[in-house]
């Protein structure tokens, strides 16, 4: 028995994408606006696809996304992830290549923070020896 509707969350930065894959035609919607008009650049609208043209299951389901936090690349990376986790679960056959793509690994890298006594998290202040 499969079910029809399909979850998965994806990370990137402070983005988090919560994914919702079911059989349909290939529309793709994120926070309620269309996959082109929300995503705005070319190169990230690759990035959120490549898991699907990666597996030729471009227009076998149904996308609706929520993403929030962070900016354009981290949610467009985080979505890729959680279609990445999603695809898995559909099929378990799909894990290699997704695995091989590198598409089912968490980009766990996050901006540092700010010291103190410092301009920024690794940058210093000028150093005058006299």
């Amino acid at each position: 028995m499969s079910k029809s509707v399909y979850s998965s969350i994806g990370r990137r930065k402070g983005s988090i994408a919560r994914v919702y894959m079911n059989p349909g035609q290939g529309n793709i919607v994120i926070n309620g606006k269309e996959f082109t008009n929300y995503i705005s650049r070319k190169s990230l609208a690759i990035v959120v696809t490549q898991p699907l043209d990666l597996l030729d299951q471009r227009n076998a389901y149904d996308i609706s996304v929520n993403v929030k936090g962070g900016g354009l690349s981290g949610q467009a990376g985080a979505i890729r992830l959680g279609i990445s986790r999603a695809l898995n679960e559909i099929n378990e056959d799909f894990r290699s290549k997704l695995k091989e793509a590198g598409f089912l690994t968490r980009d766990a890298r996050k901006v540092e923070r700010k010291k103190y006594g410092q301009p920024g998290a690794r940058k210093k202040f000028q150093f005058s020896k006299r």
